[in-house]
């Protein structure tokens, strides 16, 4: 297909460049999250359903405690934070295993830049749906049945770094709306359209309306 050959070539060029462009960024964030807490750089975080629900290791850098998921996953004193967890579609306003630098980096997106690994590894693409939990996917669609054919489209296409909803300021709304906007970019992709977003990313980014 041709917008496949000229979105992976789009993803493989805009990577490289990109990596270049943030390089500083990239070892001073490194090194002040080595400074900040005890743990690795990048976050030790479940897989994430790829394309065609392959599993894959997304690259962030950690903004968080070491071992936060299983910390939220099994200690006692997290359950009802665990409860929010879910029932937030997976999202918290305020989480304490969140770092002092990691709520910097979040807030700009700068967790979000190894991920252009991911991109050149053929995992992710610049633009696309948001990369999903397994448990999310599955606890989502039993609390809303009606997003099952809409997470079908979904994953017929590569997650990518930003979308739609990141752009728009539209990563608190439900599990629901938030798939039927992918579902819908994954409909009508263009390459027009992934420049349009490509665009506006970086003011999503400085304005924090598009942190994760």
């Amino acid at each position: 297909m041709v917008y496949d050959f000229f979105k992976r070539l789009l993803d493989t060029i805009l990577s490289i460049v990109l990596i270049i462009i943030f390089l500083p960024v990239i070892i001073i964030a490194a090194i002040a999250i080595k400074l900040d807490s005890l743990g690795p750089i990048f976050a030790d975080t479940p897989q994430r359903v790829g394309r065609y629900g392959r599993l894959f290791r997304m690259y962030k850098f950690r903004s968080m405690v070491q071992n936060a998921h299983e910390i939220l996953l099994n200690d006692p004193e997290f359950k009802k934070l665990h409860e929010e967890y879910k029932k937030g579609g997976y999202k918290l306003k305020e989480d304490p295993r969140i770092t002092n630098i990691g709520r910097i980096i979040r807030k700009y997106s700068i967790d979000e830049i190894p991920q252009f690994i991911n991109v050149l590894r053929g995992e992710m693409s610049i633009v696309g749906p948001r990369a999903y939990y397994p448990d999310e996917l599955r606890d989502q669609q039993k609390e809303y049945p009606s997003t099952r054919e809409s997470v079908k489209i979904v994953l017929s296409v590569k997650p990518g770094i930003t979308g739609v909803w990141q752009v728009t300021g539209r990563s608190e709304i439900n599990f629901d709306k938030r798939i039927q906007l992918d579902a819908s970019y994954a409909s009508k992709r263009s390459i027009l359209y992934d420049l349009w977003i490509i665009i506006q990313t970086p003011f999503a980014m400085l304005s924090g309306k598009g942190a994760m």
